[in-house]
Formats: structure tokens, C-alpha cells, sequence
């Protein structure tokens, strides 16, 4: 079939985007769903700093690409061999597929599927094909999904059902932000009732990152950002306080708040620095966990000495620890009950032809979750 998509043809293109385009949209083949696939007409599709990071040359993929990993939509085909889902279905995009065989995921951790890395690298589905063309070239997937299009064909297990109820638009917000910020809280760390917590980055992921935090029953929730904007939304979601990283001054200010530091701390920006600030506020005895993807060069150094004598855990949490057929829907139905207000992230909504602009605004740290509709016009 033809369809309209966002092709990136270039990493690390000079700035602003909206005069480089690095993404071009054009017109692309995308073949029918193979065996074990489906077909999604995509509803929405979240600006995540994941895809930024692509765009800017922080964590380069094979080009040309067409991205997008945070998205929703509806099923409109089934390949052969596939039986569990409709036509018609609501689903969630799960942004790395899992095989359910591997050793990962048979202990529980699907979210790091062993089989998934390769093809995924790749650039391809997890059969190792690539369904979508341009002028009979192969363009990459990213993450096994890409959602900047107006459809897209991915594994069987890389979509979750969904209640139709839920704007799909909303929806995207599951398949990264929500999973990856309130995952991280709730999955990785399983905070304690009362305990304080910091959350370093307020953007799409620090913001769920904060709300499950309000879910957990934290007693304290420091909220930590560069941004007095984020941080009086953060206030508005359930931040009992708030301090802008620009401070010289604000890694003491949290000692000093805290008697010594925080229960749990959360990167959930991705920066060097922004790990620095939630490794030094975490008290002895303490969590650190991290969540945010930094430059593939980048390092995080510490005294050895000191992790041993303060008995500090740092923990890795890649998609919140989460199981997608698991926790997409009950966060999902924490939300529709009032308890994951996840819409109030929602900066603004973008077509196709407005995506560069887009991620100059993500780049600018002027905007928290921009929503591409991509059957939208302007």
C-alpha cells in the first residue's frame, strides 16, 4: 500500500530542524503484514527525546530510517498466523517486541528479550524483514515500529489491546512515557509508602516518573528541572517541592530538605548531569535509578569507595521494568479512573509536515509531550 511517512534521512543535521529537515515526509510501499504480523493505521504518535537523540546524533541508527516508537492506533490487517487480535482492536505500540521464548523473557523480562536485539539494530521486524520501501529501497524500522506514518506493520508482540474507549492520540502516551516513568517508580525501584523521592528531568518520562510516584503513597516527591514552567506543572501533578537544577546550590538544598538525601532517586532525563544530581541526593543506604538513554559515548563515573561505604544501589530500568500486556492496561485504567492524569503532559498536536519544528521545540526544552496525529492536516 502507499502511504505518507517521516523519512529521516540524515543524523545529526545542524539546527534548527524545521531549516535542515532532516525528516522529509514522503510518500512510501509499505508491504501487507507477513506471518506472525499485523497492520495498525496509527492514531497518534508521541515526540519522545529517544527520537530527538536520533535526530541530533546523540545515539545514531542506520538511515534511512523512519521513526517513531511511542505510538497507538487500530488494526486494519492481520497477517497469517496470527489469531489472539482483530481487525478493528484498539492497541498500544510496545517499543521493543519480545519473543516469549528466550531467556529473558521466561523469567519475567520481556522488556529485555535477548532475541529482540539484533533485528532491532538492525532495523528490521523481528523476523529480520523490513516492510517498508522507497523507490524499491528498503527503509529501516525503528524500535520495530515506526509510528511517524500513517500506518504501520509490526510484530503481533509489539501491540497490546487497548480499550477502545481511550483516545488513541492519549493512548500513545502508554507505549513510552507512561510505561518508562511510572514503570521505573512502581517496577524497577517498588518504592515504599512515605519514603521521598526525588525525579531529576520533567519532560515526558519525568513527569510520569512523578506521577507514579503520587501512586506509590511517597511522602515527599522533590521535583528537579531546568525549567520554572515544568516545574510548576510538577506542582500542579503532586510535587511536594521543587528547585531548578540552574541553582548552584541544589544538590545541598536537597540534602538539607531531606536530612541527608532521598530515599529514591530517578534520572529520567538522560544527561550525565541530571544522573550526577540524583546519585549525589540519594541519602546512604539509598536507590539511584536511571532511566534515561544519555549519548552512547557518555560515562558515569563515581567514587568506588563511597558506593561501598554509603551502600548506595544504582539500578538500570529500561521501559519501567515493564510487562506491556500487563501494565499498559492497568495504567491505562488508573487513568481513566483520575488517578494518572497523563493527558495534562500533553504540550500541543503536530501533522506530519510540522515534525521538525516539533523537535526543535523538544530540543529547546520548550515543550514537555508534543502528539503527532498523522492523518491530520493543516
Amino acid at each position: 500500500m502507499k502511504m505518507r511517512a517521516a523519512i529521516l534521512t540524515t543524523c545529526s543535521a545542524p539546527q534548527p530542524f524545521a531549516k535542515s529537515k532532516p525528516l522529509q515526509i514522503h510518500e512510501v510501499d509499505l508491504d501487507p503484514p507477513g506471518e506472525g504480523e499485523v497492520l495498525v493505521k496509527v492514531g497518534g504518535a508521541g515526540l519522545c527525546h529517544s527520537d530527538l537523540s536520533i535526530l541530533n546524533g546523540d545515539r545514531p541508527r542506520p538511515v534511512p530510517l523512519v521513526p517513531g516508537h511511542e505510538g497507538a492506533g487500530e488494526i486494519v490487517e492481520v497477517g497469517a498466523g496470527v489469531h489472539d487480535v482483530k481487525v478493528g482492536d484498539h492497541v498500544c505500540f510496545a517499543f521493543n517486541v519480545s519473543c516469549g521464548r528466550c531467556r529473558r523473557c521466561l523469567e519475567g523480562r520481556p522488556y529485555i528479550c535477548e532475541r529482540a536485539v539484533a533485528p532491532r539494530a538492525a532495523g528490521a521486524l523481528l523476523s529480520g524483514a523490513k516492510r517498508l520501501h522507497r523507490d524499491g529501497e528498503p527503509l529501516n524500522h525503528a524500535s520495530g515500529v515506526s509510528c511517524f506514518a500513517e500506518y504501520a506493520v509490526v510484530d503481533r508482540g509489539s501491540v497490546v489491546v487497548i480499550d477502545r474507549t481511550l483516545p488513541l492520540d492519549v493512548a500513545a502516551l502508554f507505549g513510552c512515557a507512561v510505561v518508562t516513568g511510572v514503570g521505573a517508580v512502581v517496577n524497577t525501584a517498588r518504592i515504599e509508602p512515605g519514603s521521598t523521592v526525588a525525579i531529576v528531568g520533567l519532560g515526558g518520562v519525568g513527569l510520569s516518573g512523578l506521577m507514579g510516584a503520587v501512586l506509590g503513597g511517597a511522602g515527599r516527591i522533590i521535583a528537579i528541572d531546568l525549567s520554572d514552567e515544568k516545574l510548576g506543572l510538577a506542582r500542579q501533578l503532586g510535587a511536594t517541592d521543587t528547585i531548578n537544577a540552574r541553582d548552584a546550590d541544589h544538590v545541598e538544598r536537597v540534602q538539607e530538605m531531606t536530612d541527608g538525601g532521598v530515599d529514591y532517586a530517578f534520572d529520567l532525563a538522560g544527561t550525565i548531569k541530571a544522573m550526577e544530581t540524583a546519585y549525589a541526593v540519594t541519602r546512604g543506604g539509598g536507590t539511584t535509578v536511571s532511566a534515561g538513554l544519555s549519548p552512547n559515548n557518555a560515562t558515569f563515573s563515581l567514587k568506588q569507595s563511597m558506593l561501598v561505604s554509603e551502600e548506595k544501589t544504582i539500578k538500570g530500568s529500561y521501559m519501567g521494568s515493564c510487562v506491556p500486556v500487563r501494565d499498559i492496561p492497568r495504567f491505562i485504567a488508573l487513568y481513566q479512573q483520575g488517578r494518572l492524569p497523563v493527558d495534562r503532559m500533553v504540550s500541543q498536536r503536530v501533522t506530519l509536515d510540522e515534525l521538525n519544528e516539533g523537535f526543535d521545540r523538544l530540543q529547546a526544552v520548550a515543550t514537555v509531550r508534543q502528539l503527532l496525529v498523522p492523518h491530520s492536516r493543516r
